[in-house]
């Protein structure tokens, strides 16, 4: 037995509370090292009292290229736990693991209370809580400055004819709100039932990620009657409303920056933000965007994005009032927050507070690329822009840097990272903003972007929809991702845009399996590529099968079809063919 690779630890994703009685524990052992694992439970003052212990068996769940996870739920009748596990490897050795290590296994070790682990007591005011609405939720992304010109008379100077060019960096084409009230019946008619939207506050950017103002809506998008409007009217269709927030820095042009060039250390903003030398200073490069030898702190090293000091109690009030306004002034649901791992923690425990006094299941979801255990505890946000999952997806279908079993091990991985109800609220997406679109790193293959859509919408979590996949845009690296909506149907792929409409639907349908169900892999063979996963709840079962190799795959006809592509069918066999897949209910 590898006893090194045993590990568990208390109060955290491998021992919480799921519900409010029902506890979720997990143990890791080496891949294929152990048979049988059992949990020996018992409450900690009867456990004292030399009562005699419960046992019950644990499943193994899923595994990674090193290790295997068990897993058992249970409900404890005083709200209060203490277990440990008996654990018996392939070879038959036996051992008792618990808080102070690991032990051969023997029948005295059980009555030694101080041996187990301990669930204290299950207080409900500390569980890990998410709202129970995102997780029927389909996003759809907008970039605002490139969705639709509603209004032209808010149009900057330098606007440019609607879609006349691949944008650079620094152009306008005239994007704003009421271009989005617009296309609300587009929207419902797709199917997406939330709307992220990329910031819409006072900035000199086009992307809005600079910020003067987080309390005005910018001139060029229209004005807070016009938002306020916006979201009166998405509630009505049943479409929930995030915005972008971006604390962790501010514009150049904001008053507070501007103040602290024109004052230095005078200025009553000095401290606001992490400047090593007055007067803040910069050598530029050729890139607007980039410079060097900074005296003060910034987003990557980008001079005109600041970095605020968000350890100033006026810097936090600021932002906390900000982040108030909104949600109480125009009813947003949800905040997404931009480098939000480059933000402290205390500024984020304080932000939870707020946004959960504002509005009752309000939605926090942080910009994080790696790993993030310590900002989804329960106190800061309910889920992260899930890029390490969706990257897995993308690295083995698209990109093929992955074999396919090195790919289930990793999505294996992250879901090992984070409480069950944790990964119920990731947000999965595949192409945004910031990373070329979709359709352009399938090379524009359609039956693989399907593919990979439908693989993704199967996955634990919410997925996203960049505006524009729908009906088959194309873009490189920003700022060519970032071109405007087609809305010219003639121009647009209907074909792919009716398989977006039925994916959505089918994700919303089956949203209690997809989302809250098990997920099994029952097939994962390299050598004719065939992956086979299996989503499952109480009595429910979904199976999808994915053809990833180069020859066709024959298999019997298991259950009703529900979604499709590159398939044919007879009464009892499924031919799937290269790129296809198929989704069946068991």
């Amino acid at each position: 037995m590898n006893t090194a690779a045993i590990y568990h630890r208390p109060s955290s994703e491998f021992a919480y509370l799921y519900e409010k009685d029902v506890l979720h524990l997990r143990l890791r052992t080496a891949k294929g090292d152990v048979s049988c694992v059992q949990l020996i439970w018992q409450d900690p003052y009867l456990i004292e009292k030399k009562q005699k212990t419960e046992t019950k068996t644990m499943v193994k769940g899923l595994s990674t290229e090193l290790f295997d996870y068990w897993f058992v739920s249970l409900k404890a009748p005083f709200h209060r736990l203490s277990y440990a596990f008996a654990i018996t490897a392939v070879d038959q050795l036996e051992v008792f693991y618990g808080d102070q290590g690991l032990f051969p296994y023997s029948e005295e070790l059980k009555q030694s209370a101080n041996l187990y682990f301990r669930f204290p007591y299950f207080h409900e005011i500390d569980r890990f809580k998410a709202p129970s609405w995102v997780k029927e939720t389909v996003w759809y992304q907008i970039f605002p400055e490139r969705f639709a010109n509603g209004d032209q008379s808010n149009d900057p100077a330098s606007t440019l004819p609607w879609g006349s060019k691949t944008p650079d960096r620094q152009d306008f084409f005239g994007g704003d709100l009421q271009g989005i009230i617009d296309h609300l019946d587009y929207l419902e008619e797709l199917g997406v039932n939330g709307l992220y939207l990329c910031p819409i506050f006072k900035a000199y950017s086009n992307h809005k990620y600079d910020t003067i103002d987080y309390r005005r809506i910018d001139p060029a998008f229209g004005d807070e009657k016009v938002f306020k409007r916006l979201v009166e009217k998405c509630h009505q269709k049943g479409i929930k409303v995030m915005l972008d927030a971006v604390f962790n820095h501010m514009g150049d042009q904001s008053p507070q920056w501007q103040d602290v060039l024109a004052k230095g250390k005078e200025s009553k903003y000095a401290d606001w933000f992490h400047i090593h030398e007055f007067p803040p200073s910069y050598k530029a490069s050729e890139d607007f965007e980039e410079a060097y030898d900074m005296t003060y702190e910034t987003f990557a090293f980008t001079p005109h994005m600041p970095k605020l000091n968000t350890a100033n109690p006026e810097v936090q009030d600021y932002l906390l009032e900000t982040a108030k306004y909104w949600i109480e002034t125009f009813d947003i649901d949800a905040w997404r927050l931009d480098v939000a791992n480059e933000v402290d923690h205390s500024f984020w425990k304080k932000f939870r507070q707020v946004c959960d006094e504002s509005k009752k299941d309000f939605y926090i979801l942080g910009e994080i690329w790696h790993s993030a255990q310590a900002w989804l505890s329960g106190d800061e946000f309910h889920g992260v822009m899930n890029y390490a999952y969706t990257d897995a997806i993308m690295d083995y279908f698209v990109k093929q840097k992955l074999t396919l079993k090195t790919m289930v091990a990793t999505i294996n991985q992250q879901l090992m990272l984070y409480r069950d109800q944790t990964n119920q609220m990731q947000f999965n997406i595949l192409d945004s903003h910031d990373t070329p679109r979709l359709l352009t790193e399938t090379k524009e293959d359609k039956d693989l972007m399907k593919q990979v859509l439908a693989f993704t919408y199967l996955q634990p979590g919410v997925p996203c929809l960049y505006y524009g996949d729908e009906i088959g845009m194309t873009g490189g690296m920003d700022p060519a991702c970032r071109k405007c909506m087609i809305w010219e149907e003639k121009n647009q792929d209907q074909e792919v845009l009716q398989f977006v409409k039925e994916l959505i639907a089918l994700r919303k349908n089956w949203q209690n399996i997809l989302s809250q169900g098990n997920l099994h892999w029952l097939v994962v063979n390299e050598q004719n590529g065939q992956l086979t996963l299996e989503r499952s709840l109480d009595n429910h079962k979904l199976q999808a099968v994915f053809n990833t190799g180069s020859a066709e795959i024959i298999m019997e006809k298991t259950g009703e079809i529900l979604l499709a592509n590159r398939e044919k069918e007879n009464e009892t066999n499924l031919c799937i063919q290269e790129k296809g897949f198929v989704l069946l209910k068991v």
